[in-house]
């Protein structure tokens, strides 16, 4: 009988009744799994349970969001753990769960995860943290988390475009150097992703035959400051569309490695996460790290 932790972030969307909890015990216990239970307490208690316990357990389950996710692999790799990682999406928008095609609903991922197989995927280094799936910065970072409930269920992810750029004069642009390969992409920048992921926060869409995410590349996507409401509108239709070849204002492409400079001060966002991408650094990708079981 394998040794099974449970880590659960209990204010996790799907995870507000009790009944949720005993779904996914009964079903790794009716698989012979034997079923330790941990509840995340505060931010980072993830990290620090994973820190903690893997080498007392042969699969860690995490059950929650993208964020949860993004705390036990941080753990894992801080400690140079391969203990393999089953995940329960419970989130809201589960861009990495999407991107692999695990279940959505709770019981069918126990259940995969219980009858599943070992992968491999690659994972991100950002200075000093790890991301998951994605690390970005400008409009539609904050927009995944202004924009009403009602209008994501009534435009899908097109009204998180349009609340990212609904005014041209409100959109604020940064002045950012990439260096990736031997090439060099720098300009006055709106948004910016450094993905492992068919979705960066539901809004920017990569089409599937694009991404491979054990290939040990970045998907890269910058997007120009438009000057214009006739640029703009080129934004908009080719990001609504995954069709960035039809227009000059967004810069796409793969990358192992990318240097990033800027001279101002730049908030990125990392799976979900602040964090300060202000001044010179790397962004790495970390090949195959995450060893992921569905």
């Amino acid at each position: 009988m394998k040794k099974l932790l449970l880590i659960i972030n209990p204010v996790a969307g799907k995870m507000k009744t009790k009944n949720a909890l005993f779904d996914i015990i009964k079903v790794f216990s009716d698989n012979d799994f034997e079923v330790t239970v941990k509840i995340t307490a505060f931010r980072g208690h993830g990290t620090q349970i994973a820190e903690t316990e893997h080498k007392n357990y042969d699969i860690l389950v995490c059950c929650g969001g993208d964020g949860t996710l993004n705390e036990v692999v941080k753990g894992l790799v801080k400690e140079g753990s391969k203990t393999p990682i089953g995940y329960i999406p419970a989130g809201s928008t589960n861009d990495f769960a999407n991107s692999i095609g695990l279940p959505l609903e709770i019981k069918k991922a126990a259940l995969a995860i219980s009858k599943g197989k070992e992968y491999n995927f690659d994972i991100g280094a950002f200075k000093d943290t790890i991301f998951t799936y994605i690390a970005s910065f400008g409009v539609f970072t904050s927009a995944s988390y202004n924009t009403s409930q009602s209008l994501k269920n009534v435009l899908g992810h097109l009204a998180y475009i349009l609340e990212g750029m609904k005014d041209l004069s409100a959109l604020k642009s940064t002045y950012v150097k990439f260096e990736a390969d031997g090439k060099t992409y720098e300009g006055d920048y709106i948004f910016g992703g450094i993905a492992n992921s068919t979705s960066v926060g539901g809004i920017v869409k990569l089409k599937k035959e694009l991404v491979d995410m054990s290939d040990g590349l970045f998907e890269v996507v910058l997007v120009k400051y438009p000057k214009n409401i006739v640029q703009l509108n080129e934004i908009v239709f080719a990001i609504a569309t995954s069709d960035f070849k039809k227009t000059s204002m967004i810069e796409y492409f793969n990358a192992s490695e990318i240097k990033v400079t800027t001279e101002e001060k730049l908030s990125w966002t990392v799976d979900g996460e602040y964090a300060d991408g202000s001044g010179s650094f790397n962004i790495k990708n970390l090949k195959q790290r995450l060893t992921l079981i569905k």
